[in-house]
């Protein structure tokens, strides 16, 4: 319950775009960047000089978010760049192509921030017959994460042993309120599941999938993390009942805020290669006695777990293999 309480009013951040370094020359993909924390974090990232993709699916609210950020932002000389990405992470088949249009113009890419997630969506699945927020929240970024590392590999094989980041974002509840079991596949997989347990199992999966990457990529010296950006005040319970943002209000934080979180988990200077998979807590802090079960679920039968984890990336696996 104490981890549980210090999530929900955490210490105040000690990374924010006061003491954060200039970014210039480094690139960086932001995806849901059109509002709440990803906007934030774009606009940090470009006051600061970097190079930001807005990854998103329209163009109208890609370039009303970059006209806005480049108002808030007078011009300096750390003035960096801001560019639309299209992208629609619940179709599989728009991702190849947005990659390609990255690589086709950046050779490096030094941050990949797996910000955009949905919660209880309306109904309907994505064009590959998936649940909106499994393939929105884990399949989506997934593929993006596993086409885009041939460039951090050449980024990370000319910088410094992780400073090459993958951040994927989880929530609260994998803390508050994760079965034992740590997903439940099959409930994720019906076609008649829950949506708010389906919004569970995707954030959790979240947390599996940067585990299962840490370990694909450390050798690498990229380092792949997962956090909870914290209870933030954005439009992702937009399809949620009427009276829960209503209840939720008084311990919602501003978005930058979440993007502090985010922040702390791509530049903190102390975290190291082995910290790979590891959880990050608000507003930038790690996470200091996750739960057993969930470890247990990151684990194989052969190692005294049981093996969860595993089978959720093997199930993703296989849902992106035809479109890598």
């Amino acid at each position: 319950m104490g981890v549980t309480w210090s999530q929900i009013f955490p210490p105040p951040p000690t990374l924010t775009e006061v003491n954060l370094p200039s970014q210039n020359g480094k690139v960086f993909i932001v995806t849901g960047g059109y509002s709440g924390i990803g906007f934030e974090l774009c606009r940090i990232l470009y006051r600061l000089g970097g190079t930001v993709y807005l990854a998103g699916r329209s163009e109208e609210k890609a370039l009303d978010a970059i006209a806005k950020i480049q108002s808030l932002c007078p011009p300096t000389s750390l003035e960096g760049s801001i560019i639309f990405l299209p992208i629609s992470l619940d179709d599989l088949t728009t991702i190849k192509p947005a990659v390609k249009r990255f690589t086709t113009v950046e050779s490096r890419l030094d941050v990949l921030f797996n910000n955009a997630g949905v919660s209880n969506p309306p109904g309907g699945t994505s064009p590959q017959g998936h649940d909106l927020q499994l393939a929105t929240n884990c399949l989506g970024p997934y593929l993006l994460t596993q086409l885009l590392l041939p460039i951090l590999r050449r980024t990370a094989g000319t910088t410094s042993v992780s400073s090459v980041r993958i951040i994927w974002t989880a929530s609260i509840v994998v803390d508050a309120f994760t079965v034992e079991t740590g997903i439940q596949l099959a409930e994720l997989l019906g076609n008649d599941a829950d949506k708010s347990r389906n919004y569970l199992n995707t954030k959790v999966g979240n947390w599996f999938l940067a585990d299962a990457l840490a370990s694909q990529i450390g050798g690498d010296g990229i380092l792949s993390l997962v956090q909870n950006p914290g209870n933030i005040k954005t439009n992702i319970m937009r399809h949620s009942q009427a009276f829960v943002p209503f209840i939720l209000r008084p311990l919602l934080y501003a978005p930058r805020f979440g993007a502090y979180t985010a922040i702390w988990s791509a530049f903190a200077s102390d975290l190291k290669i082995n910290d790979g998979g590891k959880y990050i807590l608000p507003w930038g802090r790690m996470h200091p006695c996750p739960r057993d079960d969930l470890l247990r679920a990151m684990k194989g039968k052969e190692e005294g777990g049981t093996g969860v984890a595993a089978a959720f990336v093997q199930y993703c696996d296989n849902q992106i293999e035809a479109f890598l």
